[in-house]
């Protein structure tokens, strides 16, 4: 009997490894809680392309917006950890939201399993050409004469783009009043058009457009100049000393997922960043290519957590 149960044991414990190594097996969803031409979702799918490349399996991006990305990110942690569904988080699903929503669906610890980082996002301050600024001091000075008059647009309450304009709000002591959209991408088309002055988002949305000219970038939010604007400056230098606010980019699976198939992508999404044709593409756009261990993102996200929370209430901000 003891021996029968020793090869019952073994036959268990040999389940795991024999998964990793015939995964996968078919084709694979990433999920992003973002809609389509946002910088989440361009990450997303330079990555899907080259994960489909290594593994000879479709690789389906699914765009799953609304209500800050908590539509995706819900919809994640409710699915079978089969390895078979991941969704590409930012700092607004996983870091911000928990803060801010008191109701929330999930748990961006307990609910997922991490896999890695992928990129940092730099966001660019932005305006539109009609607005009268061309530097950080002047748009705060016109703001300062305006208050309550100049709108800004964002992905959604609590997402990258509403959290670095509350911060530079209350650094620069200005009232700016926020106009939230469904993902980066109507917030910036809007800037585009006109219907909103001004707004916060990221280099890899964006600077096509801030190429052609038909958005204004004054300066990035990140503490160091963006290798794809490297003329332009930082908030910090242009006339907030110690600004800094990015986004981030991570792969993670619904919690539960084998921990072998998780190794197993993390170790081949950290491979795929190193190319040299990926690394170009990313960094042409503003990102800059992280990759990470599982271990390694879920300490970046405990620390995110607990600056964000901060963050936000020290801003007084509550979703309308």
């Amino acid at each position: 009997m003891f021996k029968a149960w020793v090869l019952v044991l073994a036959v268990f414990a040999a389940v795991p490894a024999s998964v990793a190594q015939t995964w996968p097996a078919k084709p694979m969803r990433i999920v992003v809680p973002f809609p389509p031409g946002g910088g989440t979702d361009i990450g997303t799918r330079i990555l899907g392309q080259k994960l489909q490349e290594a593994w000879g399996q479709a690789v389906v991006i699914e765009n799953k917006p609304g209500a800050a990305g908590i539509v995706g990110t819900e919809l994640t942690a409710k699915s079978a950890p089969d390895g078979y569904t991941f969704m590409m988080g930012n700092i607004g699903t996983h870091a911000i939201n928990i803060s801010l929503y008191k109701q929330l669906s999930y748990d961006p610890v307990k609910d997922f399993a991490p896999v890695s980082m992928v990129a940092d996002l730099p966001l660019l301050l932005l305006v539109h050409p009609s607005v009268p600024v061309k530097s950080v001091q002047e748009l705060i000075a016109l703001a300062k004469s305006q208050p309550g008059k100049l709108n800004f647009s964002s992905s959604g309450p609590g997402g990258s783009m509403h959290v670095a304009a509350e911060l530079f709000k209350s650094m620069a002591g200005v009232d700016m009043v926020h106009i939230p959209y469904k993902g980066g991408a109507p917030a910036v088309a809007d800037l585009i058009s006109g219907q909103v002055p001004l707004s916060f988002a990221t280099v890899l949305e964006t600077i096509q457009f801030v190429k052609a000219g038909k958005v204004r970038a004054l300066a990035v939010t990140n503490n160091r100049r963006s290798a794809a604007l490297p003329d332009l400056p930082t908030i910090s230098e242009a006339g907030l000393p110690g600004y800094q606010s990015i986004s981030w980019l991570a792969l993670f699976a619904p919690a539960g997922t084998p921990k072998d198939i998780v190794n197993k992508l993390s170790a081949e999404t950290v491979r795929i960043l190193k190319l040299p044709d990926v690394r170009e593409r990313l960094l042409a756009q503003g990102a800059e290519p992280i990759g990470s261990t599982p271990e390694q993102l879920a300490s970046i996200l405990a620390a995110d957590i607990a600056k964000y929370a901060r963050v936000i209430r020290e801003s007084g901000y509550k979703p309308e």
